[in-house]
């Protein structure tokens, strides 16, 4: 986790803001310029882009989609053609570089994804700086958070979801594959694929409940059986 204090007498952004200009000049790596003063990062990281390419991607499923397809030719090379099966196989096998080629660039998206991403916890918000082509930064302060959700993955790594409070609303393709799924006309941003997704959750919870923006407390759901989130003004 990183422990970083900058510091500036900037004043704090708007609810939901993006600017590719601001974005391609961050004086902090994931943060569209410098913190206010008496606000520090708490942690900052990026998704894991193996697990990224699988949950959020769906590698294996296309993966599983191309062998059936392979399969599937092979056969009807047979059954309509009257091919011989190393004749089939061959038909078959002239599939396999355009899948290789297919899910090489799924990867490629994932892994690019990944890269391009920045999620960033400080002492008073959430900051997601999303995209590759056109980079945007969502900035989420806790007293706009309802509640977090956690879920964990494999190899400690998995996603937490926030559910924003009152009529905020944010569009769901700008935030995918940083959206939880099916979630589309109310969208809940995802900090998705975290490695040590734990750590990062008590990193939120500890940083809402002694924010001086947020009085209630509620619970981060999935993290730990006594792990917290306040925020103000939610039911």
């Amino acid at each position: 986790m990183s422990n970083h204090d900058e510091r500036s007498s900037s004043p704090p952004r708007t609810p939901w803001s993006h600017d590719d200009d601001e974005i391609q000049h961050e004086p902090i790596p994931g943060l569209p310029e410098l913190l206010p003063e008496g606000e520090r990062i708490v942690w900052q990281g990026s998704p894991d882009w193996r697990r990224l390419a699988v949950d959020g991607f769906h590698l294996p499923w296309l993966a599983a989609y191309f062998g059936v397809f392979v399969v599937a030719r092979g056969v009807a090379a047979v059954a309509l053609d009257g091919a011989t099966l190393g004749l089939a196989v061959a038909q078959a096998a002239l599939v396999v570089p355009l899948a290789l080629l297919g899910l090489g660039l799924v990867a490629a998206l994932a892994w690019g994804h990944a890269r391009a991403t920045v999620y960033t916890i400080t002492t008073r918000r959430i900051v997601m700086r999303l995209g590759i082509a056109l980079p945007i930064t969502f900035n989420l302060p806790f007293r706009e958070l309802a509640s977090a959700d956690v879920r964990e993955h494999g190899a400690g790594t998995g996603d937490i979801v926030v559910q924003l409070a009152g009529t905020n609303r944010l569009g769901w393709l700008h935030l995918w594959p940083h959206a939880r799924p099916w979630h589309i006309s109310r969208a809940q941003p995802m900090l998705r694929c975290v490695p040590r997704v734990k750590d990062v959750a008590a990193a939120l919870a500890a940083a809402v409940a002694t924010s001086p923006h947020t009085t209630r407390t509620h619970r981060v759901s999935g993290a730990a059986p006594s792990l917290q989130l306040a925020a103000e003004g939610l039911s």
